[in-house]
């Protein structure tokens, strides 16, 4: 595949991103500080985040066990302190691309991305709870830019399930293995290669862990793209910035991770550690109720939103919810069960 005029692939020097995240603390100065940062220690990209917390996270979202260690107390609140609006996203992107590096972003609402197409952004990513988002993939592959999709918390099967839904982007699509844990115990990096076997595609690694000598490690295994996240201070309070890299180790990663070889290896596994299951749960979107729901009416799809938890059906089987009755009266803005609603016929 191919960001801009940089080729991704194996027989290419491993494009690294920078991901700034939410670790600007919804400050658009600390934004670009870090953009700056990311530059100056030789990052391909900088990656932020855009999402409206009430679009993603309906009225019984959690909090992941990594989020109250960092001292988060409510997932609603958490969120809206750390927003960026498109605006600001804006003076970013064009910092970015002033710097002589790419701009990518997370969108995590389907409903967000005719907002995102108003600026230059290099790439599109995908959170790894949106593995199981098909009208999310589908809509940001319909941009025509680039993707990667990020795996953490999910089995082979899923990865192959979401590739499928966008093998008309094949040519522009990437993966990354990921452990969705933060920090991450294990780098687990044997899912690198059984993915990109499995898949046929660019492979990486969305790097969680605490060691600078994984980018390195990653690498040898076959990862074409690497991406970590960037902090000003790993001990400022936040959800992100403990698993991060301050500036010189994040300049020792890439100046690593850019002097090995990559070794061919096919052995290993991809699937869902232990210590995901609280992230797969609390962070995977489900279909959720955009409106009060009455007893017996039949479901239309300007009824269903999809956010978080994915505790419900998930929100890439949106479509077999529509047209069906509800068995029962469900309030706005709680992710629907397959108890809501009466037994599909075949």
């Amino acid at each position: 595949m191919q960001i801009g005029d940089r080729k991704i692939g194996m027989n290419h020097r491993p494009y690294i991103i920078a991901e700034i995240g939410v670790n600007h603390d919804g400050e658009v100065a600390r934004a670009l500080e870090l953009t700056d940062a990311a530059a100056d220690a030789g990052a391909d990209a900088v990656k932020l985040q855009f999402f409206e917390t009430d679009r993603l996270m309906s009225k019984a979202a959690k909090l992941a066990a990594y989020q109250k260690n960092a001292g988060e107390t409510d997932p609603i609140e958490m969120l809206k302190r750390l927003e960026l609006t498109i605006d600001e996203m804006a003076l970013v992107v064009d910092r970015a691309h002033e710097r002589g590096i790419h701009a990518i972003v997370t969108v995590f609402s389907m409903e967000l991305v005719e907002a995102a197409e108003t600026l230059a952004w290099d790439a599109y990513k995908t959170a790894s709870p949106d593995i199981v988002n098909r009208p999310l993939l589908e809509v940001l592959m319909a941009t025509g830019k680039p993707m990667i999709v990020s795996t953490g918390a999910s089995e082979l099967d899923e990865v192959v399930r979401a590739v499928g839904w966008l093998d008309d982007a094949r040519d522009r699509l990437a993966v990354l293995q990921c452990v969705s844990c933060y920090p991450a115990p294990d780098p687990a990096l044997a899912g690198i290669p059984v993915i990109r076997d499995t898949t046929g595609l660019p492979t990486g690694y969305s790097d969680h862990t605490s060691n600078p000598a994984t980018g390195q490690m990653a690498v040898r295994t076959g990862a074409c793209i690497l991406e970590k996240h960037l902090t000003y201070d790993i001990h400022a309070a936040g959800p992100d910035h403990s698993a991060s890299f301050e500036i010189s180790f994040f300049k020792c990663y890439t100046s690593t991770a850019r002097r090995v070889e990559w070794v061919h290896n096919t052995i290993g596994e991809k699937t869902v550690l232990d210590c995901e299951r609280d992230v797969r749960e609390v962070s995977r979107q489900s279909v959720v109720s955009a409106c009060d729901i009455t007893l017996g009416t039949t479901i239309t799809r300007e009824m269903l939103t999809i956010k978080r938890p994915g505790t419900g059906i998930l929100g890439f089987e949106i479509d077999t919810v529509v047209g069906r009755v509800a068995t029962r009266a469900v309030e706005a803005d709680v992710p629907i069960v397959e108890e809501d609603l009466e037994c599909q016929t075949s």
